[in-house]
């Protein structure tokens, strides 16, 4: 596998700004109890800061390696640090207003103005990670299972990222910030069965994740970090080769990353339908626990056909030998 040298820098520095973002929104969660839809103000910058400093990093990475189009690559990856960083700092503001980033219908001129820039840098972030996926995925930028993995991972990142544009369809809504104001939102990420509930907030520990109605945030995150699920995978694999002889050619490994990542979509595909169901994550029902069940059946047995297939190769050789 290649190690190359991180040399994006504008990616470098908008990953160090959520760094620092990070540990400033965490003692604003200890010291400010201001608290809009029941969770600390500061609690949405933080999690923002948590996931673009991972994808940011994965990024800067993928930049890193060797591959046609870098030139154009490089550019787009500034366009995403950029624009990452402005969208960030205007959910940092509007946390420090004590009000809302997303779909805030307020009239004022700091959110007014906020909103144009917020509606402007979302379609940039979407375009410039679709961008650099369709340049790197056309190539062979590493071994097949690390190749495959960003392939992967990448497509079902453009997705995930598509996927928090459905939140816009939630249905219109009237919640209170944290100053006790009434606030018009265009939308929101959860999907009541009878239609918006302002008021309920009950949720996850740390994500927040609705536990009364489904959560549009659950596929969203799952489809953007899919990338560094499967890279992860990939290097697991690629150490227990070491260990296991069946596991030593490229091939397989490769399979068993594709294999892995249409389960992993799977996984996306499920929760969406759940979310848009209305049904929360934790409470799922027997339709969903029965496509769950299918899913890991159906990775379990390709798996399991890989790995006989695999080791039948390796004995094979083996006896060759002999």
């Amino acid at each position: 596998m290649t190690h190359p040298r991180l040399s994006h820098r504008p990616m470098l520095y908008m990953v160090g700004a959520m760094v620092a973002l990070a540990v400033f929104a965490a003692i604003g969660m200890v010291v400010d109890d201001r608290v809009l839809l029941g969770e600390s103000v500061w609690l949405k910058p933080f999690k923002f800061a948590v996931a673009f400093t991972v994808y940011g990093l994965t990024l800067a990475w993928l930049l890193s390696l060797p591959h046609r189009g870098a030139r154009v690559t490089w550019w787009f990856g500034l366009v995403f640090a950029v624009t990452a960083a402005i969208d960030v700092g205007f959910i940092v503001l509007q946390a420090a207003r004590g009000t809302f980033s997303h779909f805030d219908k307020a009239g004022d001129p700091v959110n007014s103005i906020g909103q144009q820039v917020f509606a402007a840098g979302v379609p940039g972030l979407f375009i410039a990670n679709l961008v650099i996926a369709l340049i790197i995925s056309w190539q062979q930028v590493a071994d097949r299972p690390i190749s495959r993995a960003i392939k992967a991972g990448l497509g079902i990142a453009v997705a995930g990222m598509f996927l928090g544009y459905l939140m816009g369809f939630t249905g219109k809504r009237i919640e209170r910030d944290a100053n006790g104001n009434l606030v018009q939102l265009a939308g929101g990420h959860t999907k009541f069965a009878n239609g918006p509930e302002p008021g309920r907030y009950d949720g996850l520990p740390i994500t927040h994740w609705s536990t009364v109605a489904g959560d549009l945030r659950v596929p969203h995150f799952l489809g953007l970090h899919g990338i560094q699920a499967l890279l992860l995978a990939a290097l697991v694999l690629s150490r227990l080769a070491s260990r296991v002889p069946w596991l030593r050619e490229e091939r397989t490994r490769a399979r068993i990353v594709g294999v892995l990542a249409c389960g992993y979509a799977g996984v996306v595909a499920i929760t969406l339908w759940q979310a848009l169901r209305a049904q929360s994550l934790i409470h799922p029902d027997a339709t969903t626990l029965a496509a769950c069940g299918a899913l890991g059946a159906l990775v379990l047995v390709c798996l399991t056909a890989i790995a006989v297939r695999a080791h039948s190769a390796q004995t094979l050789r083996l006896a060759g030998q002999f």
